[in-house]
């Protein structure tokens, strides 16, 4: 663990042989080694999942993962290497969707990092480095890779995980190296000896509390509408997406990878081209054939994919700075004089040092730096609305604070701010509103105060994963003529993620997306009463059925409703219980 530029990602590439140290040694098995490359590493058992991945897009996923072993000597039997290949991308998930044979330019961030690691595993390492692995993946990817460290290490293997996340580290490491500036401030505590407060004063050298500090954030009003986005569709990741955007206000959009949420801010920002749907942007519609029309309007946008999309590697810092401001620019020159006075400010507050203005390669800086010289980037331009996508990928705990102030001000300042993030908690965290994605297509927007993790979770599932939950629903529906849907109760709320009405449905009192207050339906006495039976409500009128259901690890997914207009003769309330529990319980995977 450490902050930005502590010295974590240069100390793996050393142990790995990609870099060589000044001083000091390293000892495998108690004997003294030196690398001079990776290639040594490798062959002593000491492997790297990187960062920012290592592959070459123009080969195969097989290509990439058997690259180490042709710098090896020994021919490669390709047949055999194909079936190891594919047993690897098997055992990090059968649902990912990655065969040997396509071509890593045509997969997503995330499945990227997947065969990076993969090309790890593949070399059979007895020291496996992982160095911000989950920077790119889901919450479900993240979880399926800890099941594979957490068999690595079953199996005899050591294994080095470097991560910003806290939580990550408390649930998958056993001890805990701390750096801050280069040097180690604490060697191999026991993870449970610590806490999240004290890890964050190690990392960072002083308190940082209350990091997300929303009290008071304004959420503007109606008439302060900057952007809306109605029936959006820029197939085939974006569908079906609606919301809208105030001035001062910062909203949140969540989902899992491959939702269509960075899709969904570059057609915004005209990377890409709707094919359905509208943009409002200022009141007035808005269609950007690139991202130089977008820029001119007062849109700026930060990419996910920091190092392919963020920066150009070879300029320097200034260059980098100043790269919006030329694409804005009309006069003759470069105009950077112009913004010399407005860079030194943004420097001073994102506490960038001015000498390092004048870099030669943006690659020089930690992944936190390069973060916040794309933000000052934007911020240059005054922009009337600003896209983040994933603005905290990487970033330490005490860089995310200082981002998260940054976009607190430029709020208060009246520019409206869109953030996606795959972080659950930082989404709730910043933004006064969070629209969710699934599968291309907005399910809701809730105030985020409203919502925590694990409803989010659930809004969140792909629909293909909560198929069977919406074909038991519909089999309800039309069996019953009745309302069926799946839900969840939190306090006095209610939390719908999906319903299906049969030919005779009455009205629940909530739609799908929706988040009422329980005493506001149609149903109180069956959701306040959560009894086993069928539940008629105070007026007579409708009848209720809850179900709950479980994942196949056991963990809670709410629950299944039927609300009927009348009680049929012969109704069986433990046979329809019986039969939801035998459809859903230990087989769905909706969160």
């Amino acid at each position: 663990m450490g902050a930005n530029g502590a010295g974590k990602s240069t100390l793996s590439r050393i142990i790995s042989g990609h870099l060589q140290p000044d001083s000091g040694e390293i000892r495998i098995d108690e004997r003294p080694v030196h690398f001079a490359g990776a290639r040594d590493a490798i062959r002593s058992g000491v492997a790297m999942v990187m960062q920012e991945t290592s592959l070459a897009p123009d080969l195969s996923i097989l290509e990439n993962i058997m690259l180490p072993r042709l710098g090896m000597r020994g021919a490669v039997g390709w047949r055999s290497a194909g079936a190891r290949v594919k047993a690897l991308l098997h055992d990090l998930g059968e649902d990912v969707g990655l065969e040997p044979g396509m071509l890593v330019r045509d997969l997503s961030i995330a499945q990227r990092q997947l065969v990076e690691i993969a090309k790890a595993l593949a070399l059979d390492s007895r020291i496996l480095i992982f160095d911000e692995p989950t920077a790119a993946l889901s919450p479900h990817e993240s979880e399926r890779l800890f099941d594979v460290i957490r068999e690595l290490a079953n199996r005899g293997r050591g294994v080095i995980f470097v991560s910003h996340r806290l939580e990550e580290i408390f649930s998958v490491t056993d001890r805990i190296t701390v750096l801050r500036e280069g040097q180690v401030v604490a060697s191999g505590v026991a993870t449970t000896s610590l806490s999240q407060t004290e890890l964050v004063r190690l990392m960072v050298g002083r308190d940082v509390s209350d990091i997300y500090a929303r009290h008071g954030m304004a959420s503007g009003s109606a008439s302060d509408e900057v952007l809306r986005v109605q029936s959006l569709a820029a197939p085939p990741q974006v569908r079906d997406v609606s919301f809208t955007v105030r001035r001062g206000e910062i909203v949140g959009i969540a989902g899992l990878v491959g939702a269509g949420r960075s899709e969904t801010l570059e057609t915004i920002f005209g990377l890409r081209r709707a094919s359905a749907g509208s943009i409002t942007f200022d009141g007035r519609p808005f269609s950007p054939r690139n991202p130089r029309e977008a820029i001119h309007a007062g849109i700026g946008f930060v990419p996910s994919d920091r190092r392919g999309q963020g920066i150009v590697p070879d300029f320097s810092v200034r260059e980098n700075l100043m790269l919006a401001h030329l694409g804005a620019h009309d006069g003759p020159g470069l105009g950077y004089n112009a913004q010399a006075s407005a860079a030194r400010k943004l420097l001073e507050l994102l506490e960038l040092p001015q000498r390092r203005l004048l870099d030669s390669n943006m690659l020089n800086f930690s992944g936190g730096m390069q973060q916040k010289v794309i933000l000052a980037r934007w911020l240059l331009l005054e922009p009337r609305l600003l896209l983040l996508d994933e603005p905290t990928r990487g970033v330490d705990i005490g860089t995310r604070s200082s981002i998260y102030a940054l976009l607190r001000r430029v709020a208060a300042e009246g520019v409206a701010c869109v953030v996606v993030s795959s972080d659950f908690e930082e989404v709730i965290g910043i933004a006064s509103r969070v629209v969710v994605l699934s599968d291309g297509v907005s399910v809701t927007d809730i105030p985020s105060h409203l919502v925590d993790i694990e409803r989010l979770t659930m809004f969140a599932a792909p629909r293909s994963s909560a198929e069977r939950t919406h074909m038991v629903l519909g089999a309800l529906a039309s069996e019953f003529g009745g309302s069926a849907y799946w839900f969840d109760v939190a306090g006095s709320r209610l939390f719908c993620f999906d319903r299906v009405d049969g030919s005779a449905a009455p009205e629940p009192g909530f739609a799908s997306g929706a988040f009422p207050e329980i005493a506001k339906t149609r149903i109180p006495h069956a959701l306040t009463a959560m009894a086993d039976g069928l539940v008629t409500e105070a007026d007579g009128k409708l009848h209720s059925l809850l179900v709950p259901i479980h994942g196949r690890r056991g963990h809670r997914l709410g629950l299944v409703g039927l609300t009927l207009a009348r009680s049929p003769s012969g109704f069986d309330a433990n046979v329809v219980r019986r039969r939801v529990q035998n459809e859903l319980d230990a087989r769905s995977e909706a969160a």
